[in-house]
């Protein structure tokens, strides 16, 4: 697993990695029993704090999501994946389509990413009510 850090984004760099991990584990990219990079190796690549790293790893642990093993790492102990979810699911291969064609209309990221979150947001709305 990479992670990846936005300096811009507003979203503490810690949030960042708890994020990633667990859309990492919603999508099957990691799977129980699975290790998850070194803070040392996460610094290297991404140039942040260690204790950043640290920090993100044990909201992890405190979620249940990941356990360390002295001297051996931090491995993932639960998964959050759903079948629906899955790489070659229908609802997954709609979904890239659809991007295919926002793509093709000239929508960029912050357009798809926009109109998604509004789509998102009235459906759980509409739940609610």
């Amino acid at each position: 697993m990479e992670f990846r850090v936005d300096r811009r984004s507003g979203v503490a760099t810690y949030l960042q990695l708890v994020t990633q991990v667990k859309q990492a584990l919603r999508l099957g990219v990691l799977e129980p029993g699975d290790r998850l990079p070194t803070a040392r190796e996460v610094v290297e690549a991404t140039a942040i704090n260690p204790n950043t790293v640290l920090k993100a790893y044990r909201e992890l642990e405190r979620e249940g999501l990941v356990e360390p093993r002295p001297g051996a790492g931090t491995f993932v102990r639960r998964s959050l994946s759903r079948p629906e979810a899955a790489a070659d699911s229908p609802l997954r291969l709609e979904l890239s389509a659809w991007m295919a064609r926002a793509r093709e209309a000239g929508l960029d990221r912050e357009d798809i990413t926009a109109l998604i979150t509004a789509t998102v947001d009235a459906s759980f709305r509409e739940d609610t009510t």
